[in-house]
């Protein structure tokens, strides 16, 4: 083995290592490898420059600006509102209700804006349908992901794929070429969570004819004002005389965890009382004057009848990132304060004001109504929920013209590969995205002020590095030692075992450095396995496709997991239980239908 190969796997190495350290952002992570691999000589630096502007990234940015423009719209609110039930049915009718119309949805749309939109009204939706909302949330990233695999637009690995292809000569994916395998896996998805989503999925099963199942609850830090009636008084059975609704959760007393159920407490002058309720005891708790809220003084000024609850989830642009809740201070960035934060889906309840803030944590804040018209537009995080629908209907009109956009892009895309197949001309799909782009630009849909946010820079940043990194792997010979490898384990089986082994790396590396970079990765060792074994490379070009989109056992490899992850304060372990049968669907389907509609 060369120098070069040595460098190169060493490099890879550390590269997983700071993936799962969440050591930096993983578009800093990526570019320090690609950055790397060029001082070292493996690659050039017209190689390491060559990933941003390729066609599948490009067409990738353009992308987002129309995903703004839509979300801008309100067309995705609008739809959401109008096909969720009307009326409680049982779990096996409900979820395809839920999850079929948002995957149709993703099969044109990023995945990212359409679960960030449809969650807020989804767990609405399911507070007032005395609906578990842990029962819903996980299935709508779901069905994000299974529209995604059925275009060619409906998820950036694909599009990524498709340039890497290109690029080497390989021709490119038709628009709906990847449906005849993405079609077949959302199908038998949609049927697993129908059948055993009620069984699986966190939350109280959802029956018919017995008591309500559980409505999300929150909680809140309240102390004793100094004239309290309730200073003095017994905790009996988790509840407090004179606050109704309202369980006691713990009590921190001079820096100690007292359980209520365990001991006889009373309650002190200085106590913090964690306390849970429903949204609806927010108010109760700010108009009674025997206990305040802790974090009021900051908004002592402030009618509580001003005061909103909202929910976010940190994105990776926050600005407060590694930085403890005291030391970023979100009263003096957002005039908001922080009720509660939830991690892996648990409550921090100790030690909160030297929690270091990461990525994904789910914040509860409390804040004025113009709290989200400053930051409903930021990229600092994600909305997740708020007690009051504050979405501004911008008129029929705008969402029309918003869906006449959407539809004439995607018509033009599906018109322009019938003419290719029959004329033998072809236009890049990077034209037809652009153009819908400027369209919703200039007729104000998209706000040009901001424009620029709407890009995951992150991302455009990650993929133009993962293709530098994909390059360093050809040139090192470290493809060729890997897929040599590879085919000499399973010789005896065929291209098909290749297959499966490359769908399974692909997976794996989607868990741990996210779906655009592991499908660059993988795709050299794709091209040499085929030359190797003398093969047409499109079969295998597929599985990575699929495999790539097919992250259903953990949050890390799609940044839409993390958000539902978050907003639905699932565990590791709900991923991996839910996820693991949908992705050993996703591998057996992948296995047995690819060599039939993709020969070797």
């Amino acid at each position: 083995m060369t120098f070069e190969a040595w460098i190169v796997l060493t490099v890879l190495v550390f590269l997983i290592v700071a993936f799962l350290m969440e050591a930096m952002r993983p578009g800093l992570i990526l570019l320090s490898a690609a950055v790397i691999f060029m001082a070292t000589g493996i690659i050039t630096d017209r190689e390491l420059i060559a990933g941003f502007s390729n066609d599948g990234l490009i067409t990738i940015a353009v992308l987002f600006l129309v995903n703004e423009g839509i979300k801008q719209a309100g067309l995705m609110t609008r739809f959401a509102q109008a096909y969720l039930p009307h009326k409680r049915n049982p779990m096996t009718f409900m979820l395809p209700r839920v999850m079929v119309p948002v995957a149709f949805f993703s099969a044109f749309l990023n995945n990212l804006p359409i679960v960030v939109n449809f969650s807020p009204i989804l767990i609405r939706w399911a507070d007032a349908m005395k609906l578990s909302y842990k029962k819903f949330l996980l299935p709508l990233s779901y069905a994000a992901i299974l529209g995604g695999m059925c275009t060619l637009i409906g998820t950036s690995s694909n599009l990524v794929v498709h340039g890497l292809m290109l690029e080497t000569g390989n021709g490119g994916f038709h628009l709906f070429e990847l449906g005849k395998i993405g079609l077949f896996i959302s199908f038998f998805g949609f049927i697993y969570m129908a059948v055993f989503g009620n069984w699986l999925l966190p939350g109280e099963k959802i029956r018919f004819a017995k008591g309500l199942p559980e409505v999300k609850d929150y909680y809140y830090n309240l102390q004793l004002p100094e004239n309290s009636r309730l200073i003095g008084q017994e905790v009996a059975e988790n509840r407090i005389d004179g606050l109704e609704g309202i369980e006691v959760h713990s009590i921190e007393r001079n820096g100690k965890i007292l359980k209520p159920e365990k001991n006889h407490t009373k309650l002190h002058r200085n106590d913090d009382i964690l306390v849970t309720g429903n949204s609806g005891r927010l108010n109760y708790i700010l108009a009674n004057k025997d206990v305040k809220l802790k974090g009021m003084e900051y908004l002592s000024g402030e009618k509580p009848e001003d005061l909103k609850q909202y929910e976010v989830v940190l994105s990776p642009r926050f600005s407060g990132l590694g930085q403890t809740v005291t030391e970023f201070n979100f009263f003096n960035h957002f005039n908001a304060v922080v009720l509660s934060i939830h991690r892996n889906g648990e409550r921090i309840t100790d030690n909160l004001s030297n929690l270091k803030l990461k990525v994904g944590d789910n914040v509860v804040l409390l804040a004025k109504e113009k709290f989200y018209d400053t930051w409903r537009t930021s990229q600092m995080f994600y909305m997740v929920n708020f007690m009051q629908d504050l979405h501004r209907d911008k008129g029929s009109r705008v969402k029309w013209i918003a869906l006449i956009i959407l539809l004439a892009m995607v018509a033009a895309i599906v018109i322009n590969e019938i003419v290719s197949y029959g004329f033998g001309m072809s236009l890049n799909i990077f034209i037809y995205v652009s153009l819908a782009a400027v369209l919703l630009i200039w007729l104000k849909i998209l706000p040009q002020q901001n424009y620029t946010k709407a890009v995951s820079w992150d991302m455009i940043i990650s993929i133009a590095s993962a293709f530098a990194i994909g390059k360093g792997i050809q040139n090192s010979g470290v493809a060729g030692l890997l897929a040599s490898d590879a085919i000499s384990i399973v010789r005896s089986i065929g291209p098909v075992g290749v297959l499966a082994i490359i769908w399974l790396i692909t997976s794996v590396l989607t868990e741990i450095i996210t779906n655009n970079a592991a499908v660059a990765l993988v795709f050299p060792i794709a091209v040499v396995a085929a030359q190797l074994l003398n093969v047409d490379p499109k079969p295998f070009f597929v599985a990575i496709a699929v495999a790539g989109a097919s992250s259903f056992m953990t949050a890390r490899g799609y940044r839409a997991n993390l958000i539902i992850k978050a907003a639905g304060k699932y565990s590791a372990r709900d991923f991996l239980r839910i996820g693991a049968p949908m992705q050993l669907i996703a591998f057996i389907l992948s296995i047995f239908l690819i060599p039939y509609f993709w020969e070797f």
